[in-house]
């Protein structure tokens, strides 16, 4: 199941940022209704000053797409408002989607100042559908980019996320522990999830479960004796070494080994975690359960676990919470949408905005992105942004420049160049089939290994190259010399 029924219950038309609505009114009055525009998406910084971040979000994007439309109740609210002609509320009533749309697959490395998502329909459809464009992808490229930095801290160890009841409402949840699971996590806390798109639902027990028995050993044994093929001891609630290991240990050898089961594990969830995962690991052994894994949870990002992980924590696998779902130590991903370009008369006419802040500074006209790799060791070697119908020629040598130190440049050779950009919508037509959540994880696994160990790094990572072809960087230069 990919489409999730609470969703389906909400029309997300009028999800929008109140001005879309008026400069649509006002495109409307001026004649503009039918103008094609072309917009794109792009971030401008990726969170956490990291080497890369990770697309999110188009399966829900899509899903929003397909069912844009304005009802009876929305036609009057805006009539409510006296601020919108009678011709422009039929024209919402008479909605048709028309766009066509193209987007990096979810899953995909991205980088800053390159289209993630374009746009290209009739103005006012383009606009309106700016802040649910924005929202989706943004939300979830900033969680599926914060889980994955937390999973390549953990070193192979798996990484379960546990944030659902700290995050910013029940989509953040949801949507949330989605966007954690392509960044590589195994599994979530929320159950919903599991549900609704597969993704393993996780968990053992609370330290209240702990402390409705008369003991600690009674509340583990009575949970070993209903999930003896599944046990997992939470060993905090009251002492971690006098008492929560020695219990465990001694249910595992009452309740468990006798049922012809091996435990599952044992979780801290509080104290100092590096010593006491190495304090448990011995006790653990010398009692015979060197198999029993060792869980970490409460207050852990990827700093935090590379910490535990270099004072040698036992620590098997990791459950992290807030610090993921929230996103907490840079809690936005700054994407933006910007008109690109217009059309008159079948030719498209490029457009700019122009800022004393170089980054902000838009790239013009109808693009397609190029990804270059190294044919020999099939890593990653640059991004190329192109107008929409250039095609880059393996066969023959390609110069790279940066597009504002001009004077950079590098002539590749012996490369493989795959355009990143798939079409959604063609006029309003579906035309992509998003694929199942655990091939966009896979595949997203398998992309970050195209990645150079420079660009992987946590702290100052190399800088990926976002180039402009030579045809795009012209019409950019043009423009701006234009508006100087």
């Amino acid at each position: 199941m990919t489409n999730i029924d609470w969703k389906d219950k909400k029309n997300l038309t009028m999800l929008a940022d109140f001005y879309e609505f008026t400069m649509a009114n006002g495109y409307f009055e001026c004649g503009l209704k039918d103008q094609i525009a072309y917009f794109d998406m792009f971030f401008r910084a990726i969170p956490d000053d990291g080497g890369f971040a990770i697309m999110a979000g188009v399966e829900q994007l899509i899903e929003y797409l397909k069912n844009l439309k304005f009802s009876e109740e929305d036609i009057e609210y805006f009539r409510s408002k006296n601020m919108f002609s009678e011709e422009f509320l039929d024209y919402l009533r008479n909605f048709k989607f028309e766009c066509d749309v193209w987007a990096v697959p979810e899953g995909t490395p991205i980088f800053p100042s390159e289209p993630i998502v374009i746009v290209r329909g009739p103005i006012i459809q383009a606009q309106i559908i700016e802040t649910m464009i924005l929202l989706t992808v943004n939300h979830q490229s900033l969680i599926a980019t914060k889980a994955n930095r937390i999973v390549r801290a953990a070193e192979g160890r798996p990484v379960m996320e546990f944030g659902s009841r700290r995050a910013q409402g029940y989509e953040g949840a949801i949507l949330g522990a989605r966007a954690a699971y392509i960044g590589g996590t195994v599994g979530t806390a929320c159950t919903i999830v599991d549900r609704d798109f597969s993704i393993p639902a996780l968990g053992t027990m609370a330290h209240s479960w702990i402390q409705m028995f008369p003991t600690e050993l009674d509340a583990f044994k009575a949970y070993a004796r209903i999930y003896p093929d599944n046990c997992v001891l939470l060993v905090d609630t009251y002492n971690v070494l006098k008492s929560g290991i020695p219990n465990a240990i001694k249910t595992f050898d009452e309740e468990i080994v006798p049922r012809g089961f091996r435990p599952k594990g044992i979780r801290i969830d509080s104290g100092d975690i590096a010593y006491l995962s190495k304090e448990a690991r011995k006790m653990l052994d010398e009692a015979g359960y060197e198999d029993c894994p060792i869980i970490a949870s409460s207050g852990l990002d990827e700093y935090v676990i590379k910490d535990l992980l270099n004072q040698g924590a036992k620590i098997d696998s990791f459950g992290v919470g807030e610090r993921l779902i929230t996103a907490k130590s840079e809690p936005v991903f700054g994407g933006v949408y910007k008109l690109t370009a217009i059309e008159e008369n079948g030719e498209i006419i490029p457009k700019i905005k122009v800022s004393e802040n170089v980054g902000k500074i838009t790239t013009p006209g109808f693009k397609q992105v190029y990804r270059l790799y190294d044919k020999d060791s099939g890593k990653a070697i640059a991004d190329v942004v192109t107008l929409h119908d250039e095609e880059i020629d393996e066969s023959k040598p390609y110069e790279i420049f940066h597009p504002i130190y001009t004077w950079k440049r590098k002539t590749l050779t012996n490369f493989r160049a795959r355009k990143l950009l798939v079409q959604l919508f063609d006029k309003g037509k579906q035309v992509y089939q998003s694929p199942p959540i655990d091939e966009i994880r896979e595949y997203c696994k398998e992309q970050i290994n195209t990645l150079w160990d420079e660009v992987l790094r946590f702290e100052n990572p190399h800088e990926y190259f976002v180039d402009l072809s030579k045809p795009l960087w012209e019409i950019k230069d043009r423009l701006l010399k234009e508006y100087e």
